[in-house]
């Protein structure tokens, strides 16, 4: 898993019984998923096609920092789907609570809204980051490490 998002809950995010509404929290897993399968897939254009259910275990109060963890379960022909994992983190101890967690469908699609395959290029560069950095997203440095050895390969 990795982290793909931080996130400190405002006063503006609480419901009626003084916890982060559940709502706020499904949109923060939906802009956060969003955003991740977007790089992973190297598009803006993926959308919700659906999210399993999910069980609120942990409230999250004011002033509580949510962490939001994710992976690639799967690659289909034109989707992704990503298991999120929402977690309050203690910022005494370090410690982590999962809030909830769910399972995150995007479809790869074009201008008109019709879904695009995503490519063997992306779906193999994701599993060989993960085989070699334990994670699909790289920093500015691990990629210009991946550069590096790919034009080394080459040669």
């Amino acid at each position: 898993m990795e982290l793909v998002t931080t996130y400190l809950c405002k006063t503006s995010d609480i419901g009626v019984h003084s916890n982060m509404f559940g709502g706020n929290l499904v949109a923060l897993i939906d802009q956060s998923s969003a955003a991740y399968a977007s790089q992973i897939c190297d598009t803006p254009r993926m959308v919700t096609l659906s999210i399993s259910e999910m069980f609120f275990k942990k409230p999250i109060k004011v002033g509580n920092i949510i962490k939001v963890y994710a992976k690639v379960l799967n690659f289909g022909n034109t989707s992704v789907t990503l298991y999120m994992e929402l977690r309050k983190h203690n910022v005494y101890t370090g410690d982590q609570e999962t809030s909830t967690s769910t399972e995150i469908k995007f479809v790869r699609i074009d201008d008109e809204g019709n879904a695009l395959p995503i490519s063997e290029r992306v779906k193999t560069r994701y599993n060989d980051r993960v085989v070699k950095f334990g994670k699909g997203l790289l920093s500015m440095e691990e990629k210009k490490t991946e550069t590096y050895e790919q034009a080394e390969s080459k040669n």
